[in-house]
């Protein structure tokens, strides 16, 4: 009989990272594992009773990574917010970017709209988009 464990795998950055883990996790006797590089979560069946949740976090965590057990989400009290603050952040980049670039896209798009130098406000609303709307990606790549 199989027992069903979900491990919250943190520190990987590609999906190479993703199929190293589980290689490893799959060399243990009596598992067997998939591990989701887009979810950070691995999957494993373990039929092999001698192998408990520690061995599994130990081998990942002797790869790098970190592993812990998924925990329980929380209860949302009535009238808090289920965003966490990560969450809000992104929120906030895209909301203030949609606001900068839609005139941008308008301007350059629909010709009565445009006026003598028009492309220097078009730049200037471009570029915090560009430069602190992205960032995250481009401190990713």
């Amino acid at each position: 009989m199989s027992n069903p464990v979900e491990l919250a795998i943190g520190g990987m950055t590609c999906a190479s990272c993703a199929a190293r883990i589980e290689k490893k996790l799959n060399k243990l006797d009596g598992v067997s594992a998939t591990v989701n590089y887009a979810t950070e979560i691995a999957h494993v069946s373990v039929t092999d009773p001698s192998v408990d949740t520690d061995a599994l976090l130990t081998t990942v965590e002797k790869l790098g990574y970190s592993a812990t057990l998924p925990e329980a989400a929380p209860e949302i009290a009535e009238g808090e917010s289920a965003a966490d603050p990560e969450t809000q952040m992104w929120r906030q980049r895209l909301l203030v970017s949609g606001v900068l670039a839609l005139p941008v896209l308008l301007m350059s798009m629909i010709p009565p709209l445009q006026f003598t130098n028009w492309q220097w406000l078009a730049l200037t609303l471009a570029s915090p988009v560009a430069i602190w709307g992205a960032w995250p990606f481009h401190h990713a790549a």
